[in-house]
């Protein structure tokens, strides 16, 4: 199966709240190399590491990055990961939920982060109208992109973000949602909040949880 078509558009939320001063970038899915370009522009002394799974990919990267590895980072052996450290930032932009065990991926770096270090991941949202109304339709249909990508393999909503980066042993210290305007969502909204009242849940935390397309977070070392 293909990979997400490559693209040249950096998530400009998570550029936003990545620090300054970071000595040493991973970023695990780099694509073309936009988020690494875009953040070298700001801090050119950053030792940009991107890791891509498709070679094609990797390729075009190398223009941006100081340094990509075209592998799968769940198959990496421990020479091979021992060697992406130390770093200060490790990116996940859209790609915490094309692998097989990110759990297993966020316990195997913990220990090795140094001081002050952190995870950024923007991730897309399970929860989202669409997909409910769609699933409520009996359609639920794989696209080459977005929220229904067919390289999707696990799907995480805003609890279970939460679970996954709390039981690997981080905090999560900023989280928020990427909202874009969406023509008919609100009757889809209004019927969710039904339901959510219907099946004894908070309504309005329903509503608010099914309006994101993806969810960014920052968290560090617990």
């Amino acid at each position: 199966m293909k990979q997400t078509p490559i693209h040249f558009n950096y998530n400009p939320d998570i550029l936003k709240i990545m620090p300054a001063n970071l000595k040493r970038v991973i970023e695990v899915g780099c694509s073309s190399g936009a988020l690494a370009k875009a953040y070298r522009g700001m801090n050119s002394e950053c030792v940009y590491t991107g890791i891509e799974i498709d070679p094609g990919f990797a390729n075009v990267a190398k223009a941006a990055c100081s340094e990509v590895i075209c592998g799968n980072i769940e198959s990496f052996d421990e020479g091979e990961f021992l060697k992406l450290f130390p770093s200060d930032c490790w990116v996940f932009g859209d790609t915490l939920e094309h692998l097989y065990d990110p759990w297993a991926l966020l316990r195997r770096i913990r220990p090795h982060l140094v001081q002050g270090a952190q995870i950024i991941a923007c991730i897309p949202n399970a929860q989202h109208w669409s997909i409910q109304a769609n699933l409520n339709a009996g359609l639920f249909r794989y696209q080459d992109q977005g929220l229904m990508d067919r390289t999707h393999i696990r799907w995480f909503t805003r609890v279970s973000i939460v679970e996954m980066f709390e039981s690997t042993g981080y905090i999560i210290t900023e989280g928020f949602p990427r909202i874009f305007d969406e023509p008919g969502r609100e009757q889809v909204l209004a019927a969710i909040q039904t339901m959510a009242a219907a099946i004894g849940i908070d309504p309005q935390q329903a509503v608010n949880d099914a309006v994101q397309m993806q969810w960014v977070v920052k968290a560090i070392p617990a």
